[in-house]
């Protein structure tokens, strides 16, 4: 039961954090929409999954004791955070998106950009290689040590959804259009600090 209970307030604390996975949501809900903001939360916890499936097989401990894998895995995650940063950064700031049934990312990218946010994430590759190490003992069962991936994963996609739904509501995205521009500058400049700090960081 304390494992238990130390896994959920770990990955509570660490969901709730701002971060990449943040700013990438709400990019897309208040840029595309709510259904764009869900399925990148969707890819959110997808990646999460990814993490947690070679951790249990292994590799987790093999990036935690090899300086040269992780920092492959950590420039490839902060380089993909600079360009889309960048991307965000330079968008028009014109762009009029109807609320209800337009779109510019389709469905698989909107899935994609979640995904590899989270996926190339060198911080969400330390929060679930630790929770494992730490927390997780020898004793605990593959079954069980899956139950709280999975948790992790669901946790990811309800924290992301309400804030998907958050950002998405009409009022509040229509305000947010109207300062386009500033708000592009602004989460762009975000996600390109955040890869920058996250390349350099030891």
């Amino acid at each position: 039961m304390t494992e238990m209970i130390a896994v959920a307030v770990i990955t509570v604390l660490a969901v709730i954090s701002p971060g990449a996975d943040f700013a990438m949501v709400v990019r897309n809900s208040y840029l595309y929409g709510r259904r764009t903001g869900l399925l990148a939360a969707a890819g959110v916890a997808a990646g999460v999954l990814v993490h947690v499936t070679y951790t249990m097989l292994g590799v987790g401990l093999l990036i935690a004791s090899s300086t040269t894998l992780f920092t492959v895995i950590k420039l490839a995650g902060a380089a993909y955070l600079v360009y889309i940063g960048l991307r965000t950064f330079f968008a028009r700031g014109d762009l009029d998106v109807d609320l209800e049934t337009k779109s510019g990312l389709s469905p698989l990218g909107a899935l994609r950009t979640g995904f590899l946010t989270n996926a190339l994430n060198p911080k969400t590759t330390l929060f679930v290689v630790s929770t494992f190490t730490q927390v997780v003992g020898p004793g605990t069962g593959l079954w069980q040590q899956a139950g709280y991936g999975l948790f992790m994963s669901v946790a990811h996609f309800g924290w992301f959804g309400l804030v998907a739904l958050f950002f998405s509501h009409a009022h509040l995205r229509t305000a947010m259009l109207r300062w386009q521009k500033v708000l592009n500058r602004g989460i762009g400049s975000v996600l390109v600090g955040l890869g920058v700090t996250l390349g350099f960081a030891r």
